[in-house]
């Protein structure tokens, strides 16, 4: 039984499958209702009292998105933010809490800048994607810091495992001078299976930004352009005892980016990712996984003369050991302990260059009396900045009759501060604390032959949030754990396939309050809706969806007002026949002029044609 999961497969038109089965926390699944993100293992999702959302690469096709903030955007929970079009600052606001609250993982490997905090969603390249799992709510229990909103992992292509290889094409253009080309062959042989895959993006784009007034306003109405270049490769083995297998992966983008800016306007770029996983069977209840890994983060800014102005590098050493242990056929442990090194490389002067933090957790999965499911975990992390940090969780599921399921979750976590807030010249503190968060929530699921639904209201308290204080004399500012927030939410999903529509409805009420002024948090929306509709007529495919969100306040003292809007698209697909494919979308078919951050253009209505061909 499917829950929140159902509703992504209903984008996809119900047809989505994986290719593969593996035990680890990283690989692809074969069934749609598995997630690895919310247990570390394999689990089905009727199981699990954890809200989930999964993107797979069908989802990807069908829906016709060329970025992954664009298809992060109206997911249940989520708030997507962008400072101008491709290639952009994306902000993702999960549950109400801040931007660097999400945890990004690419394959199991913690991604983003240690510098900053935050991940770049907008460099990651979609078409390097094979599966997104989005995990809402507290996850410092098993993946440490930042994990305060939630886990979005991202697996990069695996392809199809046959003995005829499988070779994928596509290439496409449309509005804003945007092209894109990509292109993978994967397969396998006797116990060896491969994946080789590349990607380019390439949009001259539009004005980031409108005009601002002042000494330091902004004032350069030209074409913000962006490029992307990616390639991924991977390769396993599989050996014939023990249920053992080895992988190594690789995946790298680079490019560059243009905005607005006084002192720095292009950016140029490197992501990257590389690693090597093993498991095995060490006895028959017992199941190991080791894996080790880098992510890079580099990033060179240019002013708007040429020059170069800073560098801001992130590497981040990454090692785990998961242990799963099969107590019986109902309950399972699993033991795991992770360590990572994140370096600084910069042309500012950082007090510290490098800090570790290790961490072991447990995590006990269990099923009592057939229908009621309990998932606990605990976790002790020693970071070398400020100390050790104790989380924990508690989920129960409950099957109850007549397709109704009870859910009920309660954890803490905790966010370390980045390097900037410690470290950075005339700004950073060294003594500061974590940021850390206690997390409620309830709800209710149901399973019909109709469809399925899910409603779950959630609170949260954040203390010691991080936040920059001036120096009345010399006004310097430094930061400072003085912040507090609360956070209520309400998140309700209906799916539906009827008469051969496939239908999704979602609707996210939120009340995002800082503790202290009682004003609202900045750039979060209080109401989003989002509504999908999908059709195939033999070889024709027809969708459209719509996005509508409330007022926003651009700052946290509430001054600066960011009007909501409606968004349309529509989206066709033809297929010539089973190898062959074209595309079309249209974007913002009401020509809406709006803005998510303020003062920051959005794209007008807009178009991207493309063609599609595998064997």
């Amino acid at each position: 039984m499917q829950k929140i999961l159902f509703s992504s497969l209903l984008i996809a038109g119900f047809n989505s499958q994986l290719q593969a089965q593996q035990r680890n926390d990283t690989d692809s699944l074969t069934l749609p209702d598995m997630v690895v993100t919310a247990t570390r293992t394999e689990a089905a999702k009727n199981q699990l009292a954890s809200a989930a959302t999964v993107y797979t690469r069908k989802d990807i096709e069908r829906l016709q998105v060329n970025t992954l903030p664009d298809l992060l955007r109206g997911t249940n929970g989520l708030d997507v933010v962008q400072t101008g079009g491709y290639g952009k600052i994306t902000s993702v606001f999960m549950r109400g809490t801040n931007s660097d609250h999400v945890l990004v993982l690419i394959d199991g490997i913690k991604a983003g800048s240690v510098t900053a905090g935050t991940s770049p969603f907008e460099f990651i390249p979609l078409d390097q994607i094979e599966r997104v799992e989005i995990i809402r709510g507290p996850q410092s229990s098993l993946y440490g810091s930042e994990a305060v909103g939630g886990v979005i992992q991202i697996f990069t292509r695996k392809g199809a495992q046959r003995e005829t290889p499988t070779v994928t094409l596509d290439a496409g253009g449309g509005s804003y001078d945007t092209l894109r080309a990509a292109g993978t062959v994967s397969g396998k042989w006797k116990n060896n299976w491969y994946s080789l895959g590349t990607s380019h993006f390439n949009s001259q784009g539009f004005n980031a930004q409108q005009p601002t007034p002042g000494p330091f306003g902004i004032n350069q109405p030209d074409r913000d352009g962006y490029y992307n270049t990616a390639l991924n490769a991977r390769l396993g083995h599989r050996f014939d005892n023990n249920n053992a297998e080895m992988e190594a992966f690789f995946m790298r983008a680079e490019g560059r980016t243009e905005y607005d800016g006084a002192f720095q306007n292009k950016t140029e770029f490197v992501e990257q990712v590389v690693g090597a996983s093993g498991s095995m069977d060490i006895v028959d209840n017992w199941h190991s996984t080791l894996r080790f890994g880098q992510s890079r983060d580099d990033g060179d800014n240019f002013a708007p003369d040429g020059s170069f102005s800073t560098r801001f590098n992130s590497t981040r050493w990454n090692a785990s050991w998961l242990n799963q242990f099969a107590l019986s056929d109902n309950h399972q442990l699993v033991l795991g302990a992770d360590y990572r090194l994140d370096e600084v490389d910069s042309s500012e002067t950082f007090n510290e260059s490098s800090r570790y933090d290790a961490g072991v957790f447990t995590e006990l999965q269990s099923r009592i009396l057939d229908d009621l499911f309990v998932n606990a975990s605990v976790r002790w992390d020693e970071n070398e900045a400020f100390g050790d940090y104790v989380t924990g969780n508690v989920g129960l599921r409950y099957n109850w009759n007549y397709g109704i399921s009870l859910l009920a979750s309660f954890g803490n976590a905790f966010k370390a501060p980045s390097f900037n807030d410690l470290y950075f010249p005339n700004f950073g503190n060294a003594s500061l604390d974590p940021e850390e968060s206690k997390s409620f929530e309830a709800g209710l699921a149901g399973a019909h032959d109709w469809g399925q639904w899910e409603v779950r209201a959630y609170h949260t308290n954040i203390d010691n949030l991080i936040t920059p204080v001036m120096d009345p004399v010399t006004f310097n500012f430094s930061a400072e754990n003085i912040g507090k927030s609360q956070i209520d939410g309400i998140e309700a999903e209906i799916g539906t396939q009827l008469m051969g529509w496939n239908s999704k409805l979602s609707l996210n009420l939120l009340s995002p309050k800082n503790r202290e002024t009682n004003a609202r948090l900045p750039r979060r929306a209080e109401k989003t809706l989002s509504f999908d509709l999908s059709r195939s007529f033999g070889q024709i495919d027809l969708g459209a969806n719509v996005l509508a969100q409330g007022d926003r306040f651009d700052d946290s003292k509430n001054t600066i007002k960011v009007a909501g809007f409606v968004t349309v698209d529509l989206r066709s697909a033809y297929h010539f026949n089973k190898n062959w494919m074209v595309s079309a979308k249209l974007s913002n078919l009401l020509d809406k002029n709006y803005q998510t951050v303020n003062t920051f253009n959005t794209a007008g209505r807009n178009f991207f044609i493309s063609v599609h061909y595998n064997n």
